[in-house]
């Protein structure tokens, strides 16, 4: 009988050190494991309307832009932004752990770093892309340290709740639509489907076709009309984060041997569940534009969501079991705010039309090449700097202006 694998080494809470000396490198290649799949998400929203990246399979895809579409909305849409939501959950009970072993003040710290994290979002989201998701982390982690009252083992039932609350809220908003719609002469609902394709349309004139400044007044609006979406997706994130804290809390992180069966099961049955889901949400609604608001396809986006959580979890699981494997990805996500960052800036300037003007010209199998050229470019960019460099750019620029003092960044 063969011997079961070997369980990942201990995520030990680290010690109070400096920023950079008490990494985890697990973790790290976890996070950068979640850049690739984060990129492969945001590819669709970069070569063409935002509002239509993650909307399905394409009717008009054939051949292998077909089979590429289909995985990546199965496999990767919606579930990578739940495995970074988890990191970033982890890293704010990490960084706890560290401040209240030093006797610093953690929730003054928290709230300015997360006010930081709100400008950059903010600058970023209008200025660079607006298919930006730090600013709802920023807005949804100032209320993270509201529940450092629960206990550690508690948190993860909250998060579970707060995601539970986000599919109820998709269900009700699917319920309200089915009423609308069952008036086909209902101003409202065409009122509705009118208003997303204009914007549909101008998104395709101000990025594939607009001046850098009327790029930026369509970014405002996305930017704007984006926030509104934190009434449903606003308890997925936060749900999220809460779990991530709830597995640094109850000692999952630190001792993965004294709780084999809760990796096991996010490995064996949470990430298989998600992924059926997914199937099933395929299955049912292949393509699911934006100005559709039948209960049709309401219920495959509740799928994908309940689905795209349990895949995360799983992927965190699975992430750190392939720990060792994904080391070389360990410098992309020790600067992980920097490559995100970059991504941005680099696929903007090669796809919008103030830069090389390639919007809409990618199918899926080229944007899939893309992809990976870019990201193999940005590990090793992210290996030299760091050979250099104690942290990435924007890292040190978050950092000094959360502590209020400037830190060496050359390494000695």
């Amino acid at each position: 009988m063969s011997s079961s694998p070997p369980l990942p080494p201990p995520l030990s809470p680290p010690l109070p050190a400096g920023p950079q000396t008490d990494r985890l490198p697990g973790l790290d290649a976890v996070r950068g494991f979640a850049l690739l799949g984060i990129l492969l998400m945001n590819i669709e929203g970069f070569n063409g309307p935002l509002w239509l990246s993650g909307a399905g399979i394409e009717p008009q895809q054939t051949g292998w832009d077909r089979w590429i579409d289909t995985f990546i909305y199965v496999v990767v849409q919606g579930s990578f932004f739940p495995l970074f939501s988890l990191l970033f959950g982890i890293g704010f009970a990490l960084m706890g752990q560290r401040l209240r072993a030093r006797g610093a003040g953690f929730t003054r710290i928290h709230l300015r770093r997360m006010a930081c994290l709100l400008v950059i979002g903010l600058l970023h989201g209008v200025l660079v892309w607006s298919g930006d998701i730090l600013l709802m982390y920023a807005l949804l982690g100032l209320l993270l340290p509201a529940f450092d009252v629960l206990p550690r083992r508690w948190l993860g039932w909250a998060g579970a709740l707060g995601i539970g609350c986000a599919a109820m809220a998709l269900l009700l908003m699917g319920l309200l639509m089915s009423l609308i719609a069952a008036n086909p002469d209902s101003e409202v609902l065409r009122s509705v489907h009118e208003q997303v394709q204009a914007q549909v349309q101008a998104q395709v004139q101000a990025y594939g076709h607009g001046s850098y400044w009327q790029a930026v007044q369509q970014r405002a609006a996305d930017v704007a009309a984006s926030l509104q979406n934190l009434l449903v997706i606003g308890g997925q994130l936060l749900g999220l984060f809460l779990i991530g804290a709830g597995l640094v809390g109850t000692g999952a992180l630190a001792d993965p041997a004294g709780h084999a069966r809760t990796w096991a099961w996010l490995r064996w049955a949470a990430w298989p569940a998600g992924l059926l889901l997914n199937l099933w949400a395929w299955h049912s609604s292949p393509y699911n534009p934006p100005w559709e608001l039948g209960m049709t396809h309401i219920h495959a986006q509740l799928l994908k969501l309940l689905g795209g959580s349990l895949m995360g979890l799983g992927w965190l699981a699975w992430g750190l079991r392939w720990q060792h494997r994904l080391r070389w990805l360990q410098p992309a996500g020790q600067m992980a705010l920097s490559t995100y960052l970059g991504q941005s800036l680099v696929c903007t300037l090669v796809f919008y039309g103030y830069g090389l003007g390639y919007f809409g010209q990618l199918g899926r199998s080229g944007q899939l090449l893309f992809v990976l050229a870019l990201f193999a470019v940005q590990v090793l960019l992210a290996r030299c700097w760091l050979r250099c460099f104690t942290q990435g750019p924007v890292e040190w620029l978050w950092r000094a202006a959360t502590y209020g003092r400037v830190s060496a960044l050359r390494r000695r």
